[in-house]
């Protein structure tokens, strides 16, 4: 069964993903690896935390904003490649331990970045639908 590639999705994620890696390109930059990719990963995660939340609890039916801002700006942001590299590069470079503590610590955190931030985008929002329920 083939799928029809969709021309619009595919210019959002591109688009998007030309934006994301841009970002992180500069931002990457301005600081030594790993510990800005570390930095990067994490931000990222928590800002696809906030965007998944708003994008299924608040505004299902935004057609290209998922492909946009989450396949493309913050999937081309975040870099597990690069992620992988730098464990490579420490390994080679001798620095086991470090190398074993970051390989261990960006997976953990950019789950809890996503778990903390899916969660509390929800208490928010909830608090928000609560409090302008209570001015009408």
């Amino acid at each position: 069964m083939s799928r029809r590639v969709d021309p619009a999705v595919l210019a959002a994620v591109a688009v998007g993903g030309a934006v994301g890696g841009g970002l992180r390109y500069l931002i990457s930059s301005l600081g030594g690896l790993p510990w800005t990719t570390l930095v990067i990963n994490t931000v990222g995660c928590a800002l696809i935390g906030v965007l998944m939340v708003l994008l299924v609890d608040r505004w299902p039916d935004t057609r290209l904003v998922r492909p946009l801002l989450g396949t493309g700006v913050l999937g081309g942001f975040t870099t597990f490649s690069t992620y992988a590299l730098d464990v490579e590069r420490l390994l080679a470079r001798g620095q086991v331990a470090t190398a074993l503590g970051y390989l261990v610590a960006t997976p953990v955190l950019a789950l809890v970045a996503v778990w903390a931030a899916a969660t509390s985008t929800r208490l928010v929002i909830r608090l928000l639908t609560r409090r302008r329920a209570s001015w009408d």
